[in-house]
């Protein structure tokens, strides 16, 4: 109780020296915190603690106090960077922010972080925009997806950061890990050129399929000016959540009082 004491009479003497305008930032971020929230984890996540859980939360409810725009992939990195050191789990953003491999190091395991917050993304399914580029060699669809298979050397494990809901009140993200035994199915994807395609070089897919024919997810090599691999339908009932966070929030040209 002392503690408690002592850090409101802290906080109390803080805000006596803050100007009207950093008084209603600090206003507008209480007000956040006392908004109706929901946050849940995969109760034998290795990857989010119930205090990552709540960290990364908070910062999700503190970003929407002031902006409307999903949290952007750097912002959810360093904030994911943050929170997991907070915690005491040991995590570090590589230096290189373009680097072609992985994105942080947690633990000493590489990881690969995505992110994906585009208005048609769809609950049951991950769709990843750009997971590599494809380069200027040859356009060859056993070369490329050997390109995919060498690229997923670099990392151990791979998560997507959805923002299912992006508000403007009513917010919902979740963190879906990608296995990577799914990925390296791959090695056995039907490779499809589409030949009706205007593009050059013409691009293709590597359908993955489950033991009836389902598919599990495409990859697509996507041809043209970007030249990049996209994958598309990766069904999230083969992924594991691990968290979710589901929030209310108010504008900040709202929450300040008249």
């Amino acid at each position: 109780m002392a503690g408690r004491s002592n850090l409101g009479k802290a906080l109390a003497q803080g805000l006596a020296t803050l100007t009207p305008s950093q008084a209603d930032l600090v206003r507008a971020i209480i007000q956040q915190f006392q908004l109706p929230h929901e946050f849940s984890r995969k109760e034998d996540s290795d990857f989010v603690t119930p205090a990552v859980l709540d960290m990364l939360g908070d910062a999700l409810r503190i970003h929407h106090a002031f902006n409307r725009q999903a949290l952007s992939k750097d912002r959810f990195e360093f904030a994911l960077e943050r929170s997991l050191n907070r915690a005491g789990i040991q995590a570090e953003l590589v230096e290189n922010r373009t680097n072609r491999g992985h994105d942080i190091t947690i633990k000493g395991i590489p990881v690969s972080l995505k992110t994906q917050a585009d208005a048609s993304i769809r609950v049951a399914s991950l769709h990843i925009s750009k997971f590599m580029e494809l380069g200027k060699g040859p356009w060859e669809l056993p070369l490329l997806r050997d390109m995919f298979l060498k690229h997923m050397v670099s990392y151990e494990r791979i998560f997507q950061f959805r923002c299912l809901l992006p508000g403007p009140t009513s917010h919902f993200y979740e963190l879906v890990e990608i296995p990577m035994k799914l990925l390296l199915e791959g090695a056995d994807a039907q490779l499809v050129i589409q030949t009706r395609s205007r593009q050059t070089p013409q691009p293709g897919y590597g359908n993955v399929y489950d033991a009836d024919g389902r598919l599990k997810y495409a990859l697509y090599f996507d041809g043209g000016t970007e030249r990049k691999l996209q994958i598309k339908a990766i069904r999230k009932d083969l992924c594991v959540v691990h968290a979710t966070w589901r929030f209310e929030s108010t504008p900040f040209e709202q929450s300040i009082p008249s």
